[in-house]
């Protein structure tokens, strides 16, 4: 049976006639779209015309939801009680899940944005919050978060009540000796030819070299890539060409079996 391998990337971070990314020239490329929801950028008429280009190629849709910061692009961190977490958790999703099933598609999962992502790394409160509202929103929920996953207490917290996890690779960020992203990119883009051996190493030995050359151990079913790096889709078609030549097949990750019970409350 051919293994499946999903590639993903932010999408739908345009504002008005302000650009941001090459969402259109991405998707030929990529299995998996993660939709900006209007709190730390994209709005209406962006959301819906990358809705329809996901459409049109095929590529799964999910929910990238923020902070409410449009000017500091969601990466400052904000003090939010779990109340605000969730109201602002199932804002953001509710208007994505209605303009995809205005477009007959449904939500495939959930990935947070920025300096929201970091603090439910970090804040049990936080991430219950936002993980129930994802439960309510979704009949058969999964969350992306970088691997690895056990780092972060949102996916914990979404294991334990019985969401699909999907732990994501970075090819455009460079890894800490503990498997920390390094959230720093290369204004030139990425080097090519090092994903190239990057990928190899991951594929082979199911690890990747910290920025200190020490080997840290992976599990990962989807890599995400930067839409807005200047070679982008050099970099998407390289991973993909090397994910096919490694015998994966690239395709959007299936969603667990809805939730029933207790799980679902």
């Amino acid at each position: 049976m051919t293994q499946t391998f999903d590639i993903n990337i932010d999408c739908g971070e345009s504002f008005g006639n302000w650009v941001m990314g090459a969402d259109a020239a991405l998707m030929p490329h990529i299995t998996t779209a993660n939709m900006a929801c209007g709190f730390h950028a994209g709005d209406p008429m962006n959301m819906v015309e990358t809705v329809r280009l996901a459409r049109e190629h095929g590529v799964a849709v999910g929910a990238h939801p923020g902070l409410p910061d449009l000017r500091g692009f969601g990466r400052r961190v904000m003090s939010l009680s779990p109340e605000e977490v969730y109201a602002d958790t199932l804002y953001q999703v509710g208007a994505l899940t209605a303009v995809l099933n205005a477009h007959d598609m449904e939500l495939h999962h959930v990935k947070p944005h920025g300096a929201l992502y970091s603090m439910l790394s970090k804040s049990e409160p936080l991430a219950e919050a936002f993980v129930q509202a994802v439960i309510e929103l979704c009949p058969r929920p999964m969350i992306y978060y970088p691997a690895p996953a056990e780092r972060h207490a949102a996916t914990r917290i979404a294991a334990k009540r019985g969401i699909d996890v999907v732990s994501e690779l970075y090819f455009d960020l460079s890894y800490d000796d503990e498997g920390g992203l390094v959230l720093k990119r290369a204004n030139e883009g990425a080097d090519l030819e090092d994903t190239k051996r990057r990928l190899a190493h991951f594929l082979e030995k199911g690890e990747v070299l910290s920025v200190n050359g020490n080997p840290v151990a992976l599990e990962a079913r989807s890599v995400c890539l930067h839409g807005d790096g200047p070679n982008a889709v050099d970099l998407a078609r390289t991973v993909g060409d090397g994910l096919k030549a490694a015998g994966y097949e690239l395709a959007a990750l299936e969603p667990a079996p809805a939730m029933t019970g207790e799980a679902a409350q």
